[in-house]
């Protein structure tokens, strides 16, 4: 990911400071690609084209989303007004958070059994439907809901333990 955002953040800055007309909102604009791409890594599929190009994509939808949020509310639009208008699944705007944050659920999925890592990783964190999951394990709703379930109920018990640390 590192060697990623040093090839293409010139290029994403570029391009949401020559769409946005804004250099901060520009920079929030290229984490926030940074982020989304992070989040939906397992889903890229390089036969459907190059990183770049799909980041690209990424940046043109978030692009998209923040003229939106500036034609619903003219005029000086700051970073923290369209964080707002935006959906929940991309409130944090902190890159590096969301990275260390994704690192502490990584690490504390893999002390999951497989089938629950898996089946938390697919419809939690990558916020799957259970049935298209079920269908792509081959394993009856019910079976993944239970998985997911015992998977989280255990995930809180690690949770309260470092907590209580």
């Amino acid at each position: 990911m590192a060697a990623i955002m040093a090839a293409d953040r010139g290029l994403l800055q570029w391009r949401a400071t020559n769409s946005l007309g804004d250099s901060g909102l520009a920079e929030q604009a290229v984490q926030e690609t940074f982020l989304r791409a992070w989040k939906a890594c397992r889903t890229f599929d390089d036969r459907a084209g190059s990183v770049r190009a799909w980041l690209l994509a990424i940046q043109r939808n978030l692009v998209i989303d923040i003229a939106r949020s500036r034609a619903i509310r003219p005029g000086d639009t700051h970073w923290d007004e369209i964080d707002d208008m935006m959906s929940h699944t991309h409130k944090i705007a902190d890159f590096t958070n969301a990275l260390a944050e994704s690192w502490y659920v990584e690490e504390l999925l893999d002390r999951l059994p497989a089938s629950q890592r898996e089946a938390v990783a697919l419809v939690v964190v990558a916020d799957r439907p259970y049935q298209d999951v079920a269908t792509e394990l081959g394993v009856p709703v019910g079976t993944l809901k239970s998985r997911v379930h015992y998977g989280l109920r255990t995930l809180r018990g690690q949770l309260a333990v470092i907590d209580a640390a």
